[in-house]
């Protein structure tokens, strides 16, 4: 299968390539997150609507086989849409996901209210990433080059990520499934701590978008900080071509390897 996911109603099949960086049989965080955004976008809305958020609970790690997708609507309007998506393993929740969609009325708007630019370098600029977090099944569908940092040196860090494939068979990846992917590596990108000394997950994935990403290319402008608990905070900036749109966060959890 040269795709990630293939949709059979509401079962789907999952392919190799979902594999993440720390085992290849559990999927990559950006797969999943990808396919929640996919199946809430053709959930029927009263008027044209968009995503504007997108929360992600991840119960267990998700195994790369086949899903179960349970679709709720929780809120029906004609300004606001609220879907609740499950992923279901092997009869047990996985990951819960909840997609906020909001209405599209275009306005004019006045001269003065425009996005923020991106002064950081364009992705022609940037140095293809490398690393353990960089060699897995997924990353087969990414390109990412690096503009600020990377994922071997500790500290914020800024990657332009272009989505080279299909995430589910048959579809196009839509503007807010990009924004996603992307998303999932606030942590991966700005860790501040040595990747050889020290192990860190993420529990969910908070994503908001002002508007939708334009172009192929995301930026994601990361920073993690670190409470002394064992726990901290991700959060980044997403930007394209015409500047800042939207903002992710990940709470984290932090331990000793070998621990």
């Amino acid at each position: 299968m040269d795709t990630v996911y293939r949709l059979e109603g509401s079962h789907v099949v999952t392919g190799p390539m979902a594999g993440g960086p720390w085992d290849p049989k559990m999927q990559h965080g950006s797969a999943p997150s990808a396919l929640i955004v996919a199946v809430a976008e053709t959930v029927p809305t009263a008027v044209p609507m968009r995503v504007a958020r997108l929360t992600v609970d991840l119960m267990r790690p998700i195994p790369v086989a086949p899903l179960q997708i349970k679709t709720e609507v929780l809120r029906e309007g004609r300004k606001i849409q609220l879907c609740s998506i499950d992923l279901i393993a092997d009869g047990k929740l996985a990951v819960r996901g909840t997609v906020l969609k909001i209405r599209r009325e275009p306005y004019e708007l006045p001269g003065n209210v425009s996005d923020e630019p991106v002064a950081l370098p364009p992705a022609a600029s940037g140095h293809l990433a490398k690393g353990k977090i960089t060699d897995n099944p997924f990353m087969a569908c990414l390109t990412m080059r690096v503009v600020k940092g990377g994922f071997n040196e500790p500290g914020p860090g800024a990657v332009w990520f272009r989505v080279e494939r299909s995430i589910i068979d048959g579809r196009s990846n839509s503007a807010a499934m990009r924004a996603a992917i992307a998303a999932d590596f606030c942590n991966g990108a700005s860790s501040v701590l040595d990747f050889r000394s020290w192990t860190f997950i993420n529990g969910d994935l908070s994503v908001s978008l002002a508007r939708d990403p334009v172009g192929d290319w995301i930026l994601l402008d990361a920073e993690t900080w670190l409470g002394p608990d064992g726990s901290g905070i991700a959060c980044a900036r997403l930007g394209d071509a015409q500047g800042y749109f939207g903002r992710a966060a990940q709470s984290i959890l932090i331990e000793p390897r070998g621990r």
